[in-house]
């Protein structure tokens, strides 16, 4: 069977946007074919930064023929009812149609229409032109004379060249021949655009692969990363030192270059004063490098990886002299902002009320930048105020939330105050990415207790599922307060996620809260702290009416679902411990966690049948209005299985109702498992439905007993089994 090679080639694509092109090329031309009625046995996507490249194994050489029975009119119609049906059958006369009997509606007419398979070339050919004009480019543009037609083509850079061959391993190959904008589609590719610029003739995706290869460039991006990764952990070691891998600067560096060459550089030792993560992502943002550090080492070296496209004839020295002066000039302006930020700011006299209002100590580099930040009026959002007024928010719920977690309150207090101050440093100012971090230095820089500088970093944290969670209690504290302002302002303000669209990052706050109640094993009531967060709103924006918590409270229980899934758990597990009003996530999740270890032993699936047989009974018997006992009363028992079930039942649920005080619910689920037995034997020489109404309401209240029992664990009718 034939095989497809498509390549478009182009100026250079920045590198984010690689793979996915790749393989929005592939979904598009493999969809166009599928619908047309082709099938093939594989295919792959590849991509440098000149080019989107597919493989396409096994493509029919044809579509199949279609048939369709189009039915019409019944024979003896109206003349205008028979000539639609002949228009859109595609039939010139009636004659062509074949006669079908109905014994209930008698004789039509059916169309009997076959639609011929077409060469897969001629569907390539169609397809390519349309997916190539709406390739969804974020931002593609136009370019060359032709872009100032009406409809010129839109591409992310502009487009060179297209490869579109097609033929089976045993046949010469073909050229499909299509069009757009002037490029015309061939067997004709160029390899890099330095070592190999010149024309080179393909015919099918291995003999391409293999002259681009000739041609110094290696068409498979995964490969180019482990060749990459390779080589700069040769070089490192070679110079007694450890590469510090980064997966998101390698991803970016294999899409910059079609030929990888890893060398080294050097900066002067001087620079080392500065903090490694600045040096680390001064020289990543400027210079796409690697940096490396001594085995073992926290800090790093003054030697760095860099990748360049081409094989210089001088070994690299002019490339690496290159790079190493536009580090040492980024490294000089990272020193100046460490220094600076260490330094007095020149307009202490203005900060002054800002000071005050937070317990300030302008003598101290990092409290001068807090009261920058409140004196500023820095926005944090235009409905929820300027940053400085969320401060004083997430000050007043922490210092409750202090009461909880145990952290010491002097040191919440203070973390809190200086948790947003490195905003206004000029380091975070050129480096975002350090927020926190460089909080965290400064800190300790004035003196800070470890606790508060600790806190300062972590309370970002967790910034996904992967991102560690604060463990000092102050961090936790202050990460707590500083998750639940956001998520009970964006609330207030009605800007919650709505299907995939979460701007403000709200689902990740609330499993960061999840997190940290769950894996700091905090006991952490959250509806009381929604209202202490939204009365702390309220108090700088009365115009903010209306209740969140229970709204919210939901929003939590979605997020547990997913994170306690994500652990293994059952969701009809989940759902059975669940209940609306339920706000200590601790003992949700303790409480599901004993639920799981229960059914799945022997007595517990056995009670779980029992006990769901008696609660559906009971509720079938409400549902029709059948009449049941307020209370159960012994002296209508007339059977021994009805007092040793009522027996057991009060034994047993006053044994787990003392042990779910003490909140050790896996006594509770065995003292349930009691009930086993008699709910069995029960069921087995009783009939509940007895023609005396007194004796069927008592036991049907017995029933009553037995769901009320297994409901202050868990709602068994909502478990599976």
């Amino acid at each position: 069977m034939p095989d497809l090679l498509i390549e478009l080639r182009s100026e250079e694509i920045p590198a984010r946007l690689q793979r996915k092109a790749a393989g929005d090329l592939k979904k598009l031309l493999t969809d166009a074919l599928v619908e047309a009625g082709l099938t093939y046995e594989g295919a792959r996507e590849y991509w440098t930064p000149r080019r989107l490249t597919l493989d396409i194994r096994g493509l029919n050489a044809r579509s199949a023929d279609v048939r369709e029975d189009r039915k019409g009119p019944r024979t003896d119609a109206n003349e205008k009812a028979i000539e639609g049906f002949l228009r859109g059958a595609g039939l010139s006369s009636i004659s062509e149609a074949h006669v079908h009997n109905d014994p209930k509606k008698g004789d039509f007419y059916v169309a009997h229409i076959v639609k011929p398979g077409r060469p897969a070339e001629e569907i390539v050919a169609e397809a390519m032109p349309d997916i190539i004009r709406n390739f969804p480019w974020p931002k593609p543009m136009r370019s060359g004379a032709a872009s100032a037609r009406p409809g010129a083509l839109r591409w992310v850079r502009p487009l060179q060249s297209i490869v579109c061959t097609f033929g089976s391993e045993t046949d010469e190959t073909h050229v499909i021949p299509f069009e757009v904008d002037g490029i015309v589609a061939s067997n004709i590719t160029y390899g890099h655009r330095f070592h190999a610029p010149e024309a080179i003739t393909v015919r099918r995706f291995a003999d391409y692969a293999e002259k681009l290869e000739r041609a110094k460039v290696v068409l498979d991006g995964e490969r180019r990363k482990q060749m990459i990764l390779a080589d700069a952990h040769n070089v490192a070691f070679a110079n007694g030192l450890e590469l510090v891998e980064d997966e998101g600067l390698l991803e970016e560096v294999s899409g910059l270059v079609e030929w990888p060459q890893v060398l080294m550089g050097r900066f002067e030792e001087s620079y080392l004063e500065i903090p490694s993560e600045i040096i680390r992502l001064t020289i990543k943002t400027n210079q796409k490098c690697f940096v490396t550090r001594a085995p073992g080492a926290d800090t790093l070296s003054n030697k760095f990886i860099l990748v360049s496209n081409i094989e210089a004839k001088d070994g690299g020295k002019e490339i690496v002299h290159g790079n190493g002066k536009v580090v040492r000039a980024r490294l000089s302006d990272a020193a100046h902002f460490w220094h600076r930020d260490q330094g007095n700011l020149p307009d202490l006299e203005t900060l002054k009320p800002s000071a005050e209002k937070f317990g300030l100590d302008l003598m101290k580099p990092l409290d001068q930048r807090m009261a920058k930040l409140d004196a500023l009026n820095v926005t944090f959002h235009a409905k929820l105020g300027t940053q400085g007024e969320r401060v004083a928010r997430i000050r007043a719920l922490a210092a409750e939330l202090a009461k909880v977690t145990g952290a010491d309150a002097g040191l919440v207090d203070r973390a809190v105050v200086l948790a947003k101050a490195d905003l206004r440093t000029e380091a975070v100012g050129e480096f975002p990415e350090l927020q926190g971090i460089m909080g965290r230095k400064y800190a300790l820089l004035q003196g800070e207790d470890a606790s508060v500088a600790t806190a300062i970093e972590d309370h970002w944290k967790p910034n996904g599922p992967s991102d560690r969670a604060p463990t000092d209690a102050v961090a936790v504290t202050v990460a707590l307060a500083d998750k639940l302002d956001t998520l009970v302002g964006f609330w207030a303000i009605d800007e919650k996620p709505t299907g995939s669209k979460d701007p403000y990052a709200l689902r990740r706050a609330a499993l960061g809260v999840i997190r940290l109640i769950l894996e700091g094993k905090a006991r952490l009531p959250l509806v009381p702290f929604l209202e202490i967060a939204l009365t702390a709103l309220r108090a700088q924006k009365p115009a903010l009416t209306g209740d969140v918590s229970a709204d919210l409270l939901s929003f939590f229980h979605d997020r547990l679902k997913v994170y306690l899934r994500d652990l293994g758990a059952r969701h009809d597990l989940i759902d059975a411990v669940l209940t609306p009003d339920a706000d200590d996530l601790l003992m949700i999740a303790r409480r599901v966690e004993a639920l799981t270890a229960f059914i799945t032993d022997e007595e517990g699936k056995n009670l779980l049948a029992g006990t769901k047989r008696a609660t559906q009974i009971l509720a079938a018997e409400e549902k029709k209005g059948t009449a049941v006992a307020d209370a159960v009363d012994a002296g209508l028992f007339r059977l021994d299985a009805e007092k040793a079930l009522h027996s057991a039942v009060e034994l047993g649920s006053g044994e787990a109702r003392d042990a779910i005080e003490r909140e050790d619910f896996r006594s509770a689920m065995q003292a349930l498992s009691k009930l086993r037995e008699p709910v069995d034997r029960f069921f087995n020489d009783v009939l509940v439905n007895d023609d005396d109404v007194s004796i069927r309401a008592n036991r049907l209240a017995l029933l009553g007993l037995i769901r009320s029992a297994t409901g202050t664990v868990a709602d068994f009718s909502k478990i599976a089994g």
